[in-house]
Formats: C-alpha cells, sequence, structure tokens
C-alpha cells in the first residue's frame, strides 16, 4: 500500500527558521548545480573545437589570469609548440588561430575555479554560521571533495594528451565525464531534499523503476564518454543503420573481446545506440504505468516530462550523429544528458525511500 502524505513544516519561529535555512542552503546547490551544468557543455565544445590541449600547464592560483601582454602571448604560445598537438596536428599555426582554442580551455578551467569558490566560500559561511541542518554536513564536505579530485582528474586527463599522441586517454575522458554527472546529480539531489516539503510516495516498485532507470542513465554517460573520447560519432553516420545493417559486422574485430567493450568505435557507438532504445523503452513504459496505476498527478507529470525530454536528447543525438558532430549539437547533446538525468532523479525523488536527509 502506498500512501500519499505532505508536510509543511513548523509553524514556529524555530521551525521556520530552519525551514528559511534549508531553503537557502537549497537554492545555493542549485545554483552550483547550473555552474556544472554549464561547465559540463563548455567542457563539451572544448572537446569538439579541440582545444583542450592548448593549455599545457596547471597552475591553480597564478592560472587565474590568462595572457594580459603580446609577450605573455607569445611565451604561452611557444609552450604550446614543444607539444604533440603543435607538432603533429597545428604545425604553422598563428598566435590568432592559437587564440581562439586557448579561450575555450581557459574558459573551462575558469569555471572550475569559479565553481570551487562558488561552493566553498558559501559552505564555510553557512558552517561557522551553524546554518546546515542535522545530517548534512558529512555530505557537503563530501561534495567539496569530489569538486578537489574532478580538477585533478581533469589535469590527469589532460597530461595523458601531452606526451606522445595528442589524444587524451578516452579512459580518462570518460571518468572525468561521469565526475562530473555524479557531482551534478549529489548537488542536485540534495538541493531537492533542502526544497521539498512534500513527503515521499511509499511505492517499492516505482522507486525501484525509478533507480533502473538512474543506473542506465549513469550507464549511458560512461558510452556517450567512450563515443568522444574515441571520436566514434564521426563514423558510421546513417541511422538506425550501421554500414547498412543494424548490427555493424565489425563489433568484434579486437582480442581480446573484452577489448571490443571500450575500445572498438563500432561496438562503443552501437552499444550507445542501444542504451537510447532501452532508455526509451523503460521510459515510456514508466509513463504508461503511472497512468495505469492512478498515480499521484506530480507523479505523471514527471514521468511526461521524463519522456518528453529523453525523446528530444534521442532526436538531438541522431541529428548529431546524421550531421557528424557539429559543435552546437554536440554539445546541445551532452548538456541534454544532463537534463535528462535531473528528471530521473526528480522523479526517483517523488519515491524515494526516506525524508531526510
Amino acid at each position: 500500500m502506498k500512501t500519499v502524505t505532505f508536510h509543511y513544516g513548523s509553524s514556529s519561529a524555530g521551525g521556520f527558521g530552519r525551514a528559511a535555512q534549508e531553503r537557502a542552503i537549497g537554492r545555493w546547490l542549485l545554483l552550483v548545480a547550473a555552474l556544472v551544468f554549464l561547465m559540463v557543455v563548455v567542457g563539451g565544445i572544448t572537446r569538439l573545437t579541440e582545444s583542450g590541449l592548448s593549455m599545457v600547464d596547471w597552475h591553480p592560483v597564478k592560472g587565474i589570469f590568462p595572457p594580459l601582454s603580446q609577450a605573455q602571448w607569445e611565451e604561452t604560445f611557444k609552450a604550446y609548440q614543444q607539444y604533440p598537438e603543435y607538432k603533429i596536428m597545428n604545425r604553422g599555426m598563428t598566435l590568432a588561430e592559437f587564440k581562439n582554442i586557448f579561450w575555450w580551455e581557459y574558459l573551462h578551467r575558469l569555471l572550475g575555479r569559479l565553481i570551487g569558490f562558488a561552493f566553498a566560500l558559501p559552505l564555510a559561511w553557512f558552517w561557522l554560521r551553524g546554518r546546515i541542518p542535522t545530517g548534512y554536513k558529512g555530505r557537503l564536505l563530501g561534495l567539496l571533495v569530489l569538486g578537489g579530485a574532478q580538477g585533478l582528474l581533469g589535469w590527469f586527463m589532460v597530461k595523458s594528451g601531452l606526451v606522445d599522441h595528442p589524444e587524451v586517454s578516452h579512459y580518462r575522458l570518460t571518468a572525468h565525464l561521469t565526475l562530473a554527472f555524479i557531482i551534478f546529480a549529489a548537488l542536485f539531489w540534495t538541493a531537492m531534499n533542502l526544497l521539498s516539503h512534500r513527503r515521499p510516495i511509499r511505492d517499492e516498485a516505482m522507486n525501484r523503476s525509478g533507480k533502473w532507470l538512474l543506473a542506465l542513465v549513469f550507464l549511458q554517460v560512461i558510452m556517450g564518454g567512450l563515443v568522444a573520447g574515441l571520436k566514434a560519432g564521426y563514423t558510421y553516420n546513417t541511422w538506425p543503420m550501421m554500414d547498412g545493417r543494424f548490427v555493424p559486422a565489425s563489433i568484434m574485430d579486437m582480442a581480446p573481446f573484452w577489448r571490443n567493450f571500450i575500445d572498438n568505435t563500432a561496438l562503443v557507438q552501437f552499444d550507445h545506440r542501444l542504451g537510447a532504445y532501452v532508455l526509451f523503452a523503460l521510459s515510456l513504459s514508466l509513463l504508461v504505468r503511472t497512468i495505469l496505476r492512478r498515480e499521484p498527478g506530480r507523479a505523471q507529470a514527471m514521468a511526461a516530462l521524463l519522456f518528453g525530454v529523453l525523446c528530444v536528447q534521442i532526436t538531438v543525438g541522431i541529428l548529431t550523429l546524421l550531421h557528424m558532430v557539429p559543435v552546437a549539437l554536440g554539445a546541445v547533446h551532452q548538456g541534454g544528458a544532463l537534463v535528462v538525468l535531473a528528471a530521473v532523479l526528480a522523479f526517483l525523488h517523488i519515491y524515494r525511500k526516506s525524508d531526510r536527509p
């Protein structure tokens, strides 16, 4: 049996004080989540414009400032010329052309620093003022650690492209992308906990369905990272067939066989397509079930929203593939994945198993 109840908090001064504190922290976390969203989109543009290796060192403090004089620009460009991307791919590039790729990577790193300040400084303020509700300190500290780890992982990824071949490791790129989605999910979920005044609907079956969808979304993100890292989107640019077949002939060309799942562009792209089909079917099934079971209106509305944004995301993905990954469509597709993730989390939050934290 499922129960639907509503909770609006205490009307006492103390209760109102706690509610106001929770709203403030929840809105702050949503703002940080929005910055992470922007960071992911800019990261996609940085990758698609092949700008990610334009900054060949990492100075967490000094690197806040870009080159400001002609001499500094020439020094930065000279440093870039010592690395494989210039020597192999961009030999003869002018300083003006270098600036075009430099600014995207600089903006990406600047956003990372901005997110760090936007999280750490308010966290310290809320902490020192005793405004953090019971049960949330450990989670917020964990998010701070994850943010720092993401910065280190980003540099670890870039370093892989500064050695012999001007391509970052697709394993490291996938890890970097996946951690960004984990951070976004943690921020968004915690914010919903703090901002929602409704108790969850107790329904084990719907909770389980939401968790399956969440797991599949993360699996799809991992597949998308491998597709991006291997540049698999520039091959098999037809749909629904791949090289005239639904299942391409080359999906098991590598040995040992397990390498195909992470290194074979044909199988990686096929898996990403297959993941989209499965998510489409499951989200449609979820919507139908909420209607047939006469679930509360908010659950039906969220299931419909989830199905809608997933359809848009799949359509954008197909168009991105057919047009050989133009920058605009590729960036929209990467950002759209976060919108799908947020919709799944919002649905799952309705059927979460506990109120706090």
